[in-house]
């Protein structure tokens, strides 16, 4: 996800002196996974979130992806061709006529009306038809350890770490290139701090659809959704569509899909 940095949960947690330090080449990562196994010891991971770290390989993929995100440039009636924006509006369509009651249910509890989660749904993975082929804890700590954004992504470490630990994810959960995971892509550290059980099996699984929708509703009302406002642009709840993903053109997207499934 490319979704907003996981503000604050961290910071007051007590860090050692010397922070893993990042670098613009794979070629120290080895050395600097037990660094970042002391600091993620620190903030709060168990045994088998440290165990995964170590586990972990430098990512030539997530590099690669990450230093050539080139849709977020098109315009938006590019950028909707390209993304399938009306494959997305029909099939959104269609899954709420099957299944309302669901999507119903969530908007009652959350105020997040179907067409928003759909439009996220059928943005991120085709409805789950691909949620990605790159190792979770890989990418993130591959990120983490690269300087370009390193701060942004250690909360999200520390979070895939924990995710591990609470039995969520596993060392081998795969997702997409930046680690976001699941059906809508949570970024681990947002997925940790916001995920809730939908279905009610005592396991927060983001490969569930029931799971992640409910999570991704969640998300949106904890960032200030109000529930009966307009998500359009210059709408009262358009600006949370802005924390789910920075890109104007991907909000844009976002709410004009969204407007579409729901009628």
């Amino acid at each position: 996800m490319r979704k907003t940095l996981l503000s604050g949960l961290f910071l007051s947690l007590s860090l050692p002196a010397l922070a893993a330090p990042c670098s613009d080449t794979g070629g120290k990562y080895e050395e600097w996974k037990p660094v970042m196994a002391e600091e993620a010891r620190a903030a709060g991971v168990g045994d088998r979130g440290i165990a995964a770290l170590m586990a972990s390989s430098y990512s030539k993929a997530t590099i690669g992806a990450d230093r050539n995100q080139k849709s977020f440039k098109y315009s938006l009636e590019k950028f909707m061709s390209v993304r399938g924006a009306d494959t997305i509006v029909s099939q959104g369509r269609s899954k709420l006529k099957k299944n309302r009651a669901f999507y119903d249910a969530l908007e009652a509890q959350y105020g997040v009306p179907a067409g928003v989660l759909l439009a996220i749904h059928g943005m991120e993975t085709g409805f789950g038809g691909f949620m990605g082929d790159t190792n979770v804890v890989s990418a993130i700590a591959t990120l983490t350890y690269d300087c370009r954004r390193s701060e942004f992504f250690k909360p999200h470490l520390i979070g895939a770490l924990m995710l591990v630990d609470q039995g969520s994810i596993t060392s081998k959960t795969v997702g997409a290139k930046h680690g976001e995971l699941g059906h809508t892509q949570f970024l681990p550290g947002n997925a940790l701090r916001y995920g809730v059980d939908g279905n009610g099996d005592g396991r927060i699984d983001f490969a569930n659809v029931t799971d992640a929708l409910a999570s991704t509703a969640n998300y949106l009302r904890q960032k200030g959704w109000k529930p009966g406002k307009g998500y359009q642009e210059g709408e009262p709840n358009f600006a949370v569509i802005k924390e789910w993903n920075a890109a104007t053109v991907y909000q844009q997207a976002i709410a004009i899909m969204g407007k579409r499934i729901d009628g």
